[in-house]
C-alpha cells in the first residue's frame, strides 16, 4: 500500500476508535426499582447501593477516629499564619483589608483527634447534654471540622448555618432547632449580637480564636446572658475533665444543613450519619488515586454539604486538609496583599473542589491576561490550545505525546501555578458547569473535572463524572450509593419515551437521600417518597436526560419554567447558564412575564471586561456606574449577548430583549445570591423590581 495514503488514513482509523472506544463504554446500566414507573440507572460497578467501604464503621464519628489511628503522624489540618492586616487605600477611595499570610502550620491526624477529644469533653463541662443541639455559625477553618466531630463524639446534632446568611433567617434557623449552643467566629458573634434579642433557646456561645474578638466579646457580655467561652478555654477544660465518649448510631441525626434557600426562609434537612458515609464511600471509588499523598484545598462553606462531603473524603484516605478562603486563593484575590502567596500557591493542592461560579472567574482571569499581552503571546496561547482541544476532542490530528507537553511547558505551566501547580484532580458541583469554562480547565489545569449532580437533600450523592470521561454539559453516571430515575412530567413536555434520549423529572434513589425537613412534614411529604422495596426517593424537581452510556445531563428545572403571553416556554436557568460564557457577564438574572411577548435581563457587567472595551473605543467616563448607563455601552452588551445566545442556539424569544447593566457584584452578603452563588430570584426581584418595571415600560 502507498506509504502516502497509510499517512493519512492511520490517524484517522486511530481517531475513529479512539471516539468509538469512548463511546461504547457503558457508565450507567439500567436497573429494575420500585416506586413510580420511570427508567432507572444504576452505576456500573455495583448491583446495588453502598453505604459504608469499612467493615463496623457506620458514622463520621468512626470513620474519623480509624482515620486517626490509622495515620497518627501525617499532617491533617493545616491553617496559614496570619502575619498582619493592613488597610489600602484604592484609588476610588475605597479602603480594603489586605492580609499579610505566612506558611503552613499543622496538626497531625493524632492531635488533632486529641484536639476533637478535649474539645467534646469540654461541652459536657460548659453543660451542654446530649439531647442539646448545637450550631456552628463560622468560616471554613480548622476549629469549625474539630467542633463538628467533637460534638459528633458525643452523639449532638449540630445545626450548620451559612456565614452569609441574613439576620431573619439565622434568628428563624436558630430558634426552629431551639440551639443552646452556638460555635462562632468574630464577624458571625456580630450578627449574633445584633439579634440577641430574638433568639429564644440560645445559652452558651463558643467563639473561635480570632485576632481582635475581644471587642465583641466585651459587646456580647455587656449586652447578653450568654455564657461565652473561646474554643481554646473549652478545650483546656475538657483536658482537665475527660469524659467518655458517646458515640452515634448510622441512624442518628449528624446534621441539620440550612439552605440558604433561593425563595423564602430556609428548610432544614437532617441528615444522618448513614446518609453522609454512604456519599464519601462512593465518591471515594470515583477519584483516581486517591490516598495519604494528597493535599486538599477547604476553601468553600462547611456549612455546605459539599464540602463536609469532600473533607470527610480526604480524611477516610488519610490526606490533608490545608484551609484558605475564596478571597486569599490565588496571588491575586481580593484579600492579599502584593508579593504574598495566595493560598493555593503556598500549600500546592492535588485535589480541589469548585463551584461552576469560581472556575468560570479562573477562566475569565485568565483569558484577560491574555488578551492584555496580546500580539505573539495570544496567538501562541490561542494556537496551544486549540492543538490540544484537537486532541481531547479525540483528533488525532492534535497534539498529543511530545507536542502536549511542549505545550504545556511553554504555554500553560504559568496559568497552573495559579492553582500551585500540581492540581490532578477537580471536582465541580452546586451547579452546571458550561462546557466552554470545562474544556478551559482541562487544558490550562491539565487536570480533569468531575462533574457531579446532588443536592442537600441527597447529600451532595447523585452523579458524578469519571476521570476518562472528556465529554462536556454532563453531569456523570449515577454514583455508587445511588440510583437515578426519570419519571414523567407531561406538563413540562418531557417523558421517558422521547427520542432520542429518554428525558423527565430527575428522582434520586438510595442510601444518601436525606430523612426529610426539620418540622416540616409538609414539605417532606411532598418530595421524599418510600417505594415498596423500601429505598427512599427524593423529587429533585430538576430535569434531566439520559444518554445512550447511561450518563446524566440536566436539561432543565420545573420551578424555572415561564410560559410567554403567545406561548412559548422558558427556562430561565437554561438560558442564564448559555449567556453567562459571554465575556461582560459577571451574573445575570433572567426575568420573563406571562403577560409579555420577550424576556428581560439584569446583567452584572465585568468591570475588567468593560473598562477594556471602553478604553479602546474611546469612551470616556468618572465612575464605572456612569459606563453602565451609557447608551454606546448597553448596545455593546446587548450585542454581544445576542451573539453568546445564537451560538448556542437559543430561540429568539429565549434572549433577552432588554437589558439593565448593573455596576456591582452581587455576593453573599448583599443577600442576592446563595453562598452556593446561586441566584435568590425573589430577593432579586424584589429588590429590581423598579428596574425591570422599566425594561418592560421602555
Amino acid at each position: 500500500m502507498n506509504p502516502y495514503l497509510v499517512g493519512v488514513l492511520a490517524p484517522l482509523v486511530f481517531s475513529l476508535m479512539f471516539r468509538n472506544a469512548k463511546n461504547g463504554k457503558k457508565r450507567g446500566l439500567p436497573v429494575v426499582v420500585g416506586g413510580d414507573p420511570g427508567i432507572a440507572v444504576r452505576n456500573y460497578r455495583f448491583l446495588a447501593p453502598v453505604e459504608t467501604a469499612w467493615e463496623g464503621i457506620t458514622t463520621l464519628a468512626g470513620l474519623f477516629e480509624q482515620s486517626c489511628k490509622l495515620y497518627p503522624d501525617k499532617n491533617l489540618l493545616g491553617t496559614r499564619k496570619l502575619i498582619s492586616r493592613e488597610v489600602e487605600v484604592s484609588e476610588d477611595g475605597r479602603s480594603l483589608e489586605k492580609l499579610h499570610l505566612g506558611n503552613y502550620e499543622w496538626l497531625t491526624y493524632a492531635q488533632a483527634f486529641e484536639a476533637v477529644c478535649n474539645f467534646s469533653s469540654g461541652l459536657v463541662q460548659l453543660g451542654h447534654k446530649k439531647e442539646e443541639r448545637a450550631a456552628i455559625f463560622a468560616d471554613t477553618r480548622a476549629e469549625w471540622l474539630i467542633a463538628l466531630q467533637g460534638c459528633f463524639r458525643r452523639n449532638i446534632t449540630v445545626v450548620t448555618i451559612y456565614s452569609s446568611l441574613g439576620e431573619e433567617a439565622l434568628s428563624y434557623s436558630l430558634n426552629e432547632t431551639e440551639v443552646t449552643t452556638v460555635i462562632c467566629g468574630r464577624k458571625e458573634l456580630k450578627k449574633l449580637i445584633d439579634i440577641s434579642g430574638q433568639l429564644d433557646s440560645v445559652k452558651r456561645v463558643i467563639y473561635m480564636d480570632d485576632d481582635g474578638i475581644s471587642s465583641e466579646v466585651t459587646l456580647a457580655e455587656r449586652n447578653t446572658q450568654w455564657k461565652l467561652t473561646s474554643v481554646a478555654e473549652v478545650q483546656k477544660m475538657g483536658e482537665g475533665n475527660p469524659s467518655d465518649a458517646d458515640l452515634p448510631v448510622s441512624t442518628d441525626i449528624a446534621v441539620i444543613m440550612y439552605t440558604s434557600g433561593s425563595t423564602g426562609l430556609p428548610k432544614g434537612v437532617m441528615m444522618n450519619h448513614r446518609n453522609v458515609l454512604s456519599t464519601v464511600c462512593a465518591v471515594m471509588t470515583i477519584v483516581p488515586g486517591l490516598g495519604s499523598k494528597d493535599v486538599y484545598l477547604a476553601y468553600l462553606p462547611l456549612a455546605h454539604v459539599l464540602e463536609i462531603a469532600a473533607e470527610n473524603i480526604v480524611i477516610a484516605v488519610g490526606g490533608s486538609i490545608g484551609y484558605g478562603s475564596p478571597l486569599t486563593l490565588t496571588d491575586t484575590s481580593n484579600k492579599i496583599k502584593r508579593g504574598t502567596k495566595g493560598d493555593a500557591p503556598q500549600l500546592g493542592p492535588t485535589v480541589m473542589a469548585a463551584v461552576p461560579a469560581i472556575l468560570d472567574r479562573v477562566r475569565d482571569g485568565v483569558r484577560k491576561k491574555v488578551d492584555a499581552k496580546g500580539g505573539l503571546a495570544k496567538k501562541l496561547f490561542n494556537f496551544a490550545f486549540a492543538r490540544v482541544l484537537l486532541a481531547m476532542n479525540g483528533s488525532w490530528f492534535g497534539a498529543w505525546g511530545l507536542e502536549k507537553i511542549l505545550w504545556n511547558f511553554l504555554v500553560f505551566r504559568k496559568i497552573k501555578a495559579i492553582l500551585g501547580g500540581h492540581v490532578r484532580f477537580l471536582l465541580s458541583g452546586g451547579a452546571p458547569l458550561s462546557g466552554d469554562t470545562q474544556r478551559f480547565i482541562n487544558i490550562c489545569l491539565g487536570a480533569p473535572i468531575g462533574q457531579g449532580y446532588g443536592l442537600t437533600e441527597t447529600c451532595a450523592g447523585g452523579t458524578f463524572s469519571e476521570y476518562d470521561d472528556t465529554s462536556v454539559s454532563r453531569a456523570g453516571a449515577p454514583l455508587p450509593c445511588s440510583f437515578i430515575k426519570l419519571v414523567d412530567w407531561p406538563e413540562g413536555g418531557y417523558l421517558t419515551t422521547d427520542s432520542p434520549m429518554p428525558r423527565g423529572e430527575i428522582v434520586v434513589g438510595g442510601p444518601n437521600v436525606t430523612v426529610g425537613y426539620f418540622k416540616n412534614e409538609e414539605k417532606t411529604k411532598e418530595v421524599y417518597k418510600v417505594d415498596e422495596r423500601g429505598m427512599r426517593w427524593f423529587y429533585t424537581g430538576d430535569v434531566g436526560r439520559f444518554h445512550s452510556d447511561g450518563c446524566l445531563e440536566i436539561i432543565d428545572r420545573k420551578k424555572d419554567i415561564v410560559k410567554l403571553q403567545h406561548g412559548e416556554y422558558v427556562s430561565l436557568g437554561k438560558v442564564e447558564a448559555a449567556l453567562s460564557v459571554c465575556s461582560y457577564v459577571d451574573n445575570i438574572m433572567l426575568h420573563a412575564d406571562p403577560f409579555h411577548s420577550y424576556c428581560v435581563a439584569l446583567v452584572v457587567v465585568s468591570q475588567p471586561m468593560l473598562e477594556d472595551w471602553a478604553a479602546k473605543n474611546g469612551i470616556t467616563f468618572n465612575e464605572f456606574s456612569d459606563l453602565c448607563q451609557k447608551e454606546e455601552t448597553v448596545k455593546e452588551v446587548q450585542g454581544s449577548l445576542i451573539k453568546t445566545g445564537k451560538k448556542a442556539r437559543l430561540e429568539k424569544f429565549e434572549i433577552p430583549a432588554r437589558i439593565k447593566l448593573l455596576p456591582n457584584a452581587w455576593t453573599p452578603e448583599s443577600g442576592l445570591v446563595t453562598s452556593a452563588l446561586k441566584l435568590k430570584r425573589e430577593v432579586i426581584r424584589k429588590e429590581f423590581s423598579e428596574e425591570l418595571s422599566k425594561l418592560y415600560a421602555s
